[in-house]
């Protein structure tokens, strides 16, 4: 059966030695003494790394069933490797700017994908080339991205990569460092944003208190609680409450909920400052570029 195609190395490293030692038998004489002992090796690294990684998955996962079963409105992405590694590279001090930048915008890429799907569609069927009807859906509202400036402007390429065309608002809250409240200096937007769905984009919720004014900047602009989505990438229980106790009709989509708050109002165990480390106004760059594919 192997003759000519090898099982993949995965599927050989979940047998035994015993049946391993068979597989591998099936390429020849010649190969086996050498082929035989790479099963044992790959499949203890395999099942040590894997049974690693699920411990981290179960532990992040369990925690953010626990916070998001209180709050019926709030989706946590689920905990992946690909996800939990993703934030390993962002939340690294060492991390270069390019890196930063670059895997940052892969998880607004998986959040926005995801914030598009909970939006209302309707049922329809179109004819393909074979000139069969195929049933499915069509979105049915216009959407509005709006950006929590500065930060929140790292996600808007985001939104325009999987939203063709799709409008950008901004809203500009500065929060005082002492007291960590908020104030509005500045807002454009649509002129019919009360009529579409709107993507509130901001990438760290610490007290929530700049998403709160933003949300009632679009409340006073005429938007439905209901019709707001806040994205969001790393977010704290503080903020969460904070939010959903003033705005509970709202819907809330983050890639992690961090447990704390330290005594300067950060997340922790957080980024840092999101703003900063993105947009490259920070001192230090750090070190080495990572390059995980070469």
């Amino acid at each position: 059966m192997f003759k000519y195609f090898a099982r993949p190395m995965a599927r050989i490293a979940a047998l035994s030695g015993a049946a391993a030692s068979l597989v591998v038998a099936q390429n020849g004489p010649a190969e086996t003494a050498a082929a035989e002992e790479i099963p044992q090796v790959t499949r203890k690294e395999s099942v040590f790394r894997r049974s690693a990684s699920i411990s981290i998955e179960n532990q992040h996962a369990a925690y953010h069933s626990r916070f998001a079963g209180k709050h019926p409105n709030l989706m946590v992405m689920p905990v992946t490797p690909q996800m939990i590694a993703l934030h390993t590279i962002i939340r690294d001090r060492t991390t270069t700017r390019d890196d930063f930048v670059f895997y940052s915008n892969r998880i607004i890429r998986l959040l926005l994908e995801e914030a598009l799907s909970t939006l209302p569609f309707e049922s329809a069927t179109v004819t393909t080339p074979t000139n069969s009807p195929f049933h499915g859906y069509e979105f049915t509202s216009k959407v509005v991205g709006v950006s929590i400036v500065r930060a929140g402007e790292a996600m808007e390429q985001g939104l325009r990569d999987v939203a063709k065309g799709v409008r950008i608002g901004k809203i500009l809250i500065q929060r005082d460092e002492e007291t960590a409240l908020p104030a509005l200096f500045y807002k454009k937007l649509p002129g019919d944003i009360a009529e579409r769905q709107v993507l509130l984009l901001d990438p760290m919720l610490a007290t929530g208190g700049s998403a709160m004014m933003a949300i009632q900047v679009l409340l006073d602009q005429g938007v439905l609680e209901e019709n707001i989505t806040f994205v969001n990438l790393v977010s704290c229980p503080e903020g969460v409450a904070n939010l959903f106790k003033k705005y509970p009709h709202i819907r809330m989509i983050t890639s992690f909920v961090d447990p704390t708050l330290d005594e300067n109002w950060y997340i922790v165990p957080g980024c840092g400052d999101f703003g900063d480390r993105y947009f490259g106004t920070e001192d230090d760059q750090h070190g080495e570029r990572v390059r995980i594919f070469d």
